[in-house]
C-alpha cells in the first residue's frame, strides 16, 4: 500500500465511518468505486477520496476518468475510441447540433423524460451531479454533511455563483425549488422521491449559503436524488414555464425553443465555472437540437447534417459504430425496459399470472433478438449491477411449462378457459417492439394469447400509468435505494408508481436500506428487498441495457453518460 495523504484520525474528522470504509476497502470487501461514492456522500473531497483509493492494495473497479478505459458494463465504465485530451489543444468556437425528440416543456419539476431535461439543462443547473463513472459530486454545492444518524444534512452552497439574469445564487432559490418539489399541485416526481421530508418545514435555512434538511427517517441517498432530473434549481421568482423564463445557473441561454422542431441556446459569457485550461466555459457558442425520429436521425449524422443522435436505438448503432467520422462511446447502466403490470386490475391481481407471465422470457433471447446482446441479464427486480447494493442471484430460467401450470390453476379457479387474453402496450422508439414480439411467442405455449397495442412514444406516454399491461422504458438511476421509491411505494401513487403495487415488508426493507451506511449490509438488505419483487412483485425485467453516444468525432471531452445526459460545457470543437 502506497502512503495515506491522511491518518486514519483525519479521515474519521470528516465522518467516523470513512476509515471502516477504508478497511474494508483495504480488505476487498468493497470495490473503490464504492468506497469513492461512500467517502465522497459522507464529505470527504472527491479529489483526496480519489488518491486515497489508488493507494489501497484493495478492491477493484476503480474509477478511471481518462478517455479510454476498457469495456466493464457491470462497472458502468466507458469504452471509447478516441485519445484522451490535452489541454493545450482545447480551441473555443463552434456549433454542435443533435438529433432529438422535443416535447412540450413547461415547469422543469414536472420532467418525466430525459429529452427534456437535456433541454433544462443547458440553462439550469443541480446541486449534485453523478458523472459518467456513477458518481455525485457537487456542483452549486461547495459541500454537504450528513450527522451520524443520517437525519440531519447539511448543504453548504458555492458563493459568487449567479443566475444568467445577474442574480447572486443563494439559499432561498434552493428553499423556493424544495418548495415547487413538495407542492402537490405541481405533480413532481420528487414529491415521493424526497417522502423523508415532512413538507416545507424540513428545509431550513440557516443563512444565506447553508440550507438544513431534517429528515423523518434516515436517508443515504440524498445528493443521488438531488440530481434526479426534475431537480434543477430554479429562480426564488420563478413563474412555472421554463420557456417564457429561462433562468438558471448554466452555461448557456436558451435563445429559442419551438416543441417538435429545434430548440437553439448560445454561450453565456458570464458562466461561473471555468475549463481544464483554466478559461471560463463553456467552450462552444452554441447547441442546436433538431427535433427528429429516429430514423431520420441516423440519415441526417451519416450525411453529417447532425453532429450527435440522443440514445441511439442497437440497430442504430449497429448502421453507426463502423462509421470512420463518428466517436462510439458505451457504458453499461441500469436502464431497462420493464415489463409491467397493474396489481389493482384483473387478471394481474393474481401473483399467479404475474409470476407466470414473467416465467415466459427467454432473458437471453431477449436480449439478443431485441437488443444484439448489448447488455446484462436480469432478475425480476428493479436493482442493477451497476448499483453498489445489488446482490448477485441467479438468473432465472425460461419455465413456460411452469408457466402453464399456474395459469391452468388460475383459470380452472376463475372457470374460464385458456388461452387468457391480454394486451401488451407499449412505444416503438427503443426496440420495445422486439421485446414484444418475442415474448408474445415466448408466452404462448404458457397459455397466453398476448395482442400487442404499440404507438409512437407520444402514445405511449400519454397512457403509461393507466394501461394495465406495458413495457416501460426506466432510465438510469445510480443508487437502487433512489430509483425504487419513485416507482414501488405509497407515496409513488398518483406519479410513477404505474403498477399500484405496495407491499409491506418491501417498504420497511427500502426504508431500513435507506438509511445503512455500510454498503455490505445495505446490500444484504437489498438482497431481501429482490426476492420481495422476484416472487411476488409487479415487474419482469429481462435485461440491463448498455447505452451509447455517438457523436463527431471532431467534438472532445464528449463522455458516454449512463443516464444519456448531454453534459455539454466543457465539449469542444477540434475544427
Amino acid at each position: 500500500m502506497k502512503k495515506l495523504p491522511v491518518t486514519p484520525k483525519e479521515m474519521e474528522a470528516i465522518h467516523p465511518y470513512i476509515p471502516e470504509a477504508f478497511s474494508k476497502l483495504e480488505q476487498g470487501k468493497i470495490s473503490r468505486r464504492e468506497f469513492l461514492r461512500l467517502a465522497t456522500l459522507l464529505g470527504m473531497h472527491a479529489g483526496l477520496a480519489t488518491v486515497i483509493a489508488a493507494c489501497s492494495s484493495g478492491g477493484s473497479n476503480s474509477s478511471n476518468n481518462g478517455n479510454t478505459v476498457s469495456n466493464d458494463n457491470t462497472s458502468g465504465q466507458t469504452t471509447e475510441t478516441t485519445a484522451p485530451t490535452t489541454t493545450s489543444r482545447i480551441k473555443r468556437g463552434g456549433t454542435w447540433t443533435c438529433s432529438m425528440q422535443l416535447q412540450l416543456l413547461d415547469h422543469p419539476a414536472r420532467l418525466s423524460w430525459v429529452e427534456g431535461a437535456n433541454i433544462v439543462r443547458q440553462v439550469c443547473e443541480y446541486l449534485t451531479e453523478t458523472g459518467s463513472d456513477n458518481i455525485t459530486r457537487p456542483l452549486l454545492l461547495d459541500r454537504w454533511a450528513a450527522s451520524d444518524d443520517l437525519l440531519t444534512w447539511d448543504l453548504f452552497l458555492k458563493r459568487g455563483i449567479k443566475f444568467n439574469n445577474g442574480d447572486e445564487f443563494q439559499a432561498d432559490d434552493v428553499l423556493f425549488t424544495f418548495g415547487e418539489w413538495l407542492n402537490e399541485d405541481i405533480g413532481s416526481s420528487m414529491l415521493g422521491l424526497l417522502s423523508y421530508l415532512d413538507g416545507t418545514q424540513s428545509v431550513e435555512k440557516i443563512d444565506d449559503y447553508q440550507v438544513r434538511l431534517h429528515l423523518n427517517s434516515p436517508q443515504v441517498a440524498v445528493p443521488e436524488n438531488l440530481f434526479h432530473y426534475p431537480a434543477v434549481i430554479l429562480h426564488r421568482n420563478f413563474e412555472g414555464d421554463i420557456v417564457r423564463q429561462p433562468v438558471g445557473t448554466g452555461p448557456f441561454l436558451l435563445q429559442e425553443y419551438a416543441e417538435a422542431e429545434r430548440a437553439v441556446f448560445v454561450r453565456r459569457e458570464d458562466y461561473w465555472q471555468n475549463g481544464e485550461d483554466g478559461s471560463p466555459l463553456p467552450y462552444l457558442n452554441q447547441l442546436i437540437f433538431v427535433s427528429t425520429d429516429k430514423d431520420a436521425g441516423v440519415a441526417a449524422l451519416q450525411s453529417g447534417q447532425v453532429d450527435s443522435l440522443y440514445d441511439p436505438r442497437p440497430g442504430d448503432w449497429q448502421a453507426l459504430k463502423d462509421n470512420p467520422n463518428l466517436a462510439v462511446r458505451s457504458v453499461g447502466t441500469a436502464q431497462s425496459l420493464i415489463l409491467r403490470m397493474r396489481v389493482d386490475l384483473e387478471p394481474w391481481n393474481d401473483n399467479r399470472v404475474r409470476t407466470a407471465l414473467k416465467m415466459c422470457q427467454d432473458r437471453a433471447r431477449i436480449l439478443q433478438l431485441a437488443y444484439f446482446g448489448e447488455g446484462d441479464l436480469s432478475i425480476d427486480a428493479h436493482v442493477a449491477p451497476i448499483q453498489p447494493e445489488y446482490a448477485e442471484k441467479p438468473i432465472p430460467p425460461y419455465n413456460p411449462d411452469g408457466a402453464r401450470a399456474l395459469l391452468e390453476e388460475y383459470a380452472a379457479e376463475k372457470g374460464i378457459s385458456l388461452p387468457l387474453r391480454v394486451t401488451l402496450a407499449t412505444k416503438n422508439d427503443q426496440n420495445e417492439p422486439e421485446i414484444a414480439q418475442t415474448l408474445k411467442q415466448l408466452a404462448e405455449p404458457a397459455g397466453f394469447d398476448i395482442t400487442l397495442d404499440i404507438t409512437e412514444p407520444n402514445g405511449y406516454w400519454a397512457r403509461w400509468t393507466e394501461v394495465d399491461l406495458g413495457i416501460t422504458s426506466w432510465t438510469h438511476r445510480p443508487v437502487a435505494v433512489m430509483l425504487l421509491p419513485l416507482a414501488y411505494t405509497r407515496e409513488a401513487i398518483g406519479n410513477w408508481n404505474e403498477t399500484r403495487w405496495v407491499d409491506d415488508e418491501f417498504e420497511a426493507k427500502l426504508r431500513q436500506a435507506q438509511g445503512t451506511l455500510d454498503i455490505e449490509a445495505r446490500r444484504a438488505i437489498m438482497s431481501d428487498i429482490e426476492d420481495i419483487m422476484q416472487e411476488r412483485g409487479p415487474i419482469g425485467n429481462s435485461f440491463w441495457k448498455s447505452v451509447w453516444n455517438i457523436t463527431h468525432r471532431r467534438f472532445q471531452n464528449v463522455q458516454a453518460h449512463p443516464t444519456a445526459y448531454y453534459l455539454m460545457a466543457d465539449v469542444w470543437e477540434d475544427a
